[in-house]
């Protein structure tokens, strides 16, 4: 039988596509979504700023506070393209462009910005592409080493194999650009299970498990996507956006929500309490303004350290507590720039690996800088201009000192080795504990809570999903929506 009323909470982008999918599923079910923001989306958050180009004409700017470009991995994303039909509002970025193939590091106590090779071709003729070698090569001729253990931190993982230049450079680089945290605190099984699976498939050797097949099982062949043509549309991609930016994903889902017959929105209605009803199968859920609602079952898209406080001692859920949550500020420049002139060389941008010194307060905090003029200039309507995305923190003491335009401006030139003019725009955001740090143990922690979940008193009906939960990626929360209620018809 089908549910008689869901409740979800959480109205960012796990919440959105869970309240999506479940309306469709259940269409005779009734659905309230509630989150305590007045927009909905969660860290999806696009602004559309008005600025002068170098030409004197005025036009409009897309910055972006959260998630920027999308990989056309995430089969969950695209079927909502398909589905949302917002086919014709891509913006995509081909594998042959720039901005695909030239991405950068910043390596503390280098001069300038270091390109990372592009093609295995490539890689003799730079010290980046001589590191990866030698780091593929030890991977390729080391003998199994795995200790018996069933989990270990990225960074751990990477020097175990790779080597620890490897770890360094490259490893911690990367998860700053994805997760804003240090590597040697995140879960690799959590992060890069795929990682994990191949030194097991390549008898320890990454290198070779990544060129044996997958075998195949029901897991990943079972799932039915309704892409329409997005796959061609996506045959060349490199990464892609949107014509007003990653928020018309989120806002055009908060639309088709609202048009659902099934589905209630409450938004700017934060709760209070979640608890089990006495003597029935079904919730108590308790908003701010003190009205109870008694849905049958339940879909927290919280964060996990927020559903904990919603709790009751007596119905506590094991591990919401555990993992910590980084903070990031995002600060947008918009500069103008002649046509013929670059503030920066052509590419997605760079990011800069963790300091020999490790993470303190004399450092500059940035994590990394991407060049949006180069990946998505077709978003904006004036000529004559450059944009910049910095961010910095995450793993990083930071202060107001750190955030000051004229100290970011500061580090910048250093790192693209120009002197930067002052900016026609400048946007500033400031986003708390917006990242879970999967630490390691992830994975066998959140099979002991789906354990919890599926006994008594909760017998299923209640399903915790989000990106504290199964990836921190936009198409993981996606799928993670996605999936939630499957088990309840």
């Amino acid at each position: 039988m089908a549910p008689a009323h869901i409740a979800i909470l959480g109205g960012g982008l796990t919440g959105l596509s869970s309240a999506f999918h479940l309306s469709r599923r259940f269409p005779n079910s009734l659905i309230t979504l509630l989150d305590k923001e007045t927009r909905l989306g969660g860290w999806a958050r696009t602004k559309r700023i008005q600025v002068k180009g170098a030409d004197g004409k005025e036009g409009i700017v897309v910055i972006e506070a959260g998630p920027r470009t999308l990989r056309p991995n995430a089969k969950s994303v695209l079927e909502l393209i398909n589905l949302l039909d917002l086919k014709s509002s891509l913006v995509t970025v081909s594998k042959s462009s720039p901005a695909a193939r030239n991405r950068y590091l910043r390596i503390p106590n280098h001069a300038g910005l270091e390109k990372i090779p592009s093609s295995l071709l490539s890689m003799p003729f730079s010290s980046l592409g001589r590191t990866m070698l030698l780091g593929g090569m030890r991977d390729i001729f080391s003998r199994r080493n795995r200790p018996p253990i069933s989990d270990e931190s990225v960074d751990s993982f990477l020097a175990r194999r790779f080597g620890e230049k490897i770890a360094r450079t490259f490893g911690s680089a990367i998860i700053h650009g994805i997760y804003a945290a240090d590597s040697r605190m995140l879960s690799l099984r959590a992060a890069f299970p795929s990682m994990w699976e191949s030194e097991d498939r390549g008898s320890g050797s990454v290198s070779m498990g990544f060129l044996r097949p997958v075998r195949k099982t029901e897991t990943n062949t079972n799932h039915h996507y309704e892409l329409g043509d997005v796959m061609d549309l996506m045959r060349d991609v490199s990464v892609y956006s949107f014509k007003d930016g990653i928020g018309s994903l989120t806002d055009t889902l908060a639309r088709e929500i609202r048009k659902k017959p099934n589905v209630r929105v409450y938004s700017g209605v934060g709760v209070t309490s979640l608890r089990l009803s006495s003597g029935s199968k079904g919730f108590e859920v308790t908003t701010v303004s003190n009205e109870t609602l008694h849905p049958t079952h339940v879909v927290s898209a919280l964060p996990l350290p927020r559903l904990h406080s919603l709790l009751p001692p007596t119905l506590a859920l094991p591990h919401l507590k555990t993992n910590p949550y980084t903070s990031v500020t995002v600060v947008n420049l918009v500069f103008s720039a002649p046509s013929g002139s670059s503030l920066h060389p052509p590419g997605f941008g760079y990011l800069v690996p963790r300091p020999d010194s490790g993470y303190t307060a004399e450092d500059a905090g940035i994590l990394g800088c991407v060049f949006d003029s180069s990946a998505t200039a077709s978003q904006d309507n004036v000529d004559g201009i450059v944009k910049l995305t910095v961010m910095l923190g995450g793993p990083y003491p930071i202060s107001p000192a750190h955030v000051e335009i004229s100290t970011i401006l500061r580090n910048l030139s250093i790192h693209l080795g120009v002197s930067l003019p002052q900016p026609l725009a400048v946007r500033i955001h400031s986003n708390a504990n917006c990242i879970p740090m999967l630490g390691v143990g992830h994975v066998e922690r959140m099979k002991d809570l789906k354990q919890v979940l599926e006994q008594e008193p909760w017998s299923g009906r209640l399903e915790v999903v989000g990106a504290g939960v199964g990836g921190v990626s936009v198409g993981d929360c996606v799928e993670a929506g996605r999936g939630v209620g499957q088990n309840w018809a």
